[in-house]
């Protein structure tokens, strides 16, 4: 997959890993549509890159991506690479009873599957009439394992993962190639709450997933992700327990 000249729609990319995939993509001339639901971070991240647009949308209502598509369609026909980076975490505890775990798990599964799945679906005719186009979905290491602390979350990324893997043979015989970027706990404002301090810079994932496109390596496991899917072949038990302690235990745990 060439990593220049191609017209690319970022959702959520006004932020953490989003901006950096925009601010490397833009640097290589590509030119990125970028989506947010704030209109002053858009703003914002515009400011700060070149060969860019920026689109007003949520991702998760149906009428704001109907809104997009008919745009895109209209002004960007040319539109070959689809990347779904909008995410939606909650940190909470499922034996806590002050919780309520199926609200939070609608809204992490409306934003972090279902509207990928919308979205896809929606602009698939689009990629399709290119001579080469992409889908990058983004996941999460807890795609594979799932941590305690963000358990619906984890089945969003899960479920995700597994369309994923079913996206991709069910186009393998078309121009639109489907990748999975997989990152462990990046340092952004996402994962403030989980330590996101302790995590790889957003700069480290962007660098894999340009790497990954130009080889077509449709699993993209950056950092710790690797680790740890390594462990889960070896012993799915050993993974849940290293996922589930320290950060420094489970790097430690997959090492050695």
């Amino acid at each position: 997959m060439k990593t220049s000249q191609n017209t690319v729609l970022l959702i959520g990319g006004t932020a953490g890993i989003g901006l950096e995939i925009a601010k490397q993509l833009t640097a290589l001339n590509n030119h990125v549509i970028i989506t947010g639901r704030n209109r002053e971070r858009l703003e914002a991240a515009a400011a700060s890159l070149q060969n860019v647009t920026t689109i007003l949308s949520d991702v998760s209502k149906a009428g704001d991506v109907d809104l997009l598509v008919e745009r895109i369609k209209a002004e960007f026909p040319q539109l070959n690479i689809v990347i779904n980076n909008a995410g939606r975490a909650i940190l909470y505890n499922l034996a806590d009873q002050n919780q309520d775990a199926f609200t939070h798990a609608e809204d992490e599964m409306l934003t972090n599957y279902l509207s990928i799945i919308r979205i896809n679906q929606k602009l698939l005719p689009v990629l399709l009439a290119q001579e080469s186009s992409a889908i990058v979905n983004v996941s999460s290491i807890v795609a594979y394992v799932p941590g305690i602390s963000l358990p619906t979350y984890a089945a969003s990324k899960a479920a995700l993962h597994s369309y994923s893997t079913s996206l991709r043979l069910s186009l393998e015989e078309t121009p639109v190639k489907v990748f999975e970027l997989m990152p462990p706990l990046v340092d952004t404002e996402f994962s403030k709450e989980i330590g996101g301090h302790n995590g790889i810079k957003p700069s480290v994932v962007a660098v894999d997933l340009l790497t990954a496109l130009a080889n077509d390596e449709y699993e993209i496991r950056v950092g710790d992700t690797a680790k740890i899917y390594e462990l889960f072949r070896q012993s799915p038990v050993d993974a849940l327990n290293a996922m589930n302690a320290s950060r420094k235990a489970a790097i430690d745990s997959v090492q050695h």
